[in-house]
């Protein structure tokens, strides 16, 4: 169990250093002509920052992201200590497979996006070691490439069987409330919990 009080720390810290950003931007208000504020901005920012994917339902792109923080983090802030946030629906679009179909992809909000990279900033260290050693999905620091790479290693070490398992259209069909009972014995933050099955349910 992680305790509650050291989980609620990382969380505020994490939030501390987004509000300190965001008021120094305030004050500076380095902002070039395309609106964007130029001093360099947290590293959840920077990192929803290289994500050039597509626009959710409100239409913000991520260049717009930034600036949108700095006119409304005090309330964005407010919302998420309160347990009041509410996030936005997900723009659902359909991918072509190569091998014909096609995979249904939900992309949250550029400002959701940002949050939920906060949040996983801060578990990532808490689950992640508890994930298998031959598990190579989104993860950090591990790929696809080291996948393979790994199981070349066991062809060379006499193997001759390669078991690649994936679980068909796991995130559509993963049981919310069996995976917020998981996250509930190492995260006694409440709010936190809350928000994460908002967020499942904004993707549903």
């Amino acid at each position: 169990m992680v305790k509650s009080m050291g989980n609620l720390k990382r969380v505020e810290k994490k939030m501390a250093q987004i509000e300190r950003t965001v008021h120094v931007e305030r004050k500076n208000r380095n902002v070039d002509e395309t609106g964007n504020v130029t001093r360099e901005s947290p590293a959840s920012t920077q990192t929803s920052g290289k994500n050039k994917g597509s626009h959710g339902t409100d239409g913000m792109s991520v260049k717009d992201l930034r600036r949108h923080l700095v006119e409304h983090w005090d309330a964005i802030r407010h919302a998420l200590e309160e347990g009041t946030y509410e996030p936005c629906p997900v723009r659902r679009v359909e991918i072509p497979k190569p091998n014909g179909g096609v995979r249904l992809l939900g992309i949250p909000t550029v400002t959701d996006r940002f949050i939920q990279q906060a949040i996983a900033q801060v578990l990532t260290p808490i689950f992640d070691p508890s994930f298998s050693e031959h598990s190579y999905g989104f993860r950090p620091g591990r790929r696809g490439h080291d996948a393979v790479k790994k199981a070349k290693q066991y062809i060379q070490e006499g193997y001759t069987w390669v078991v690649d398992i994936d679980l068909e259209k796991f995130f559509d069909r993963v049981n919310h409330d069996k995976l917020m009972g998981i996250l509930a014995k190492r995260i006694p933050d409440k709010i936190l919990l809350k928000l994460i099955r908002k967020y499942l349910q904004a993707g549903s």
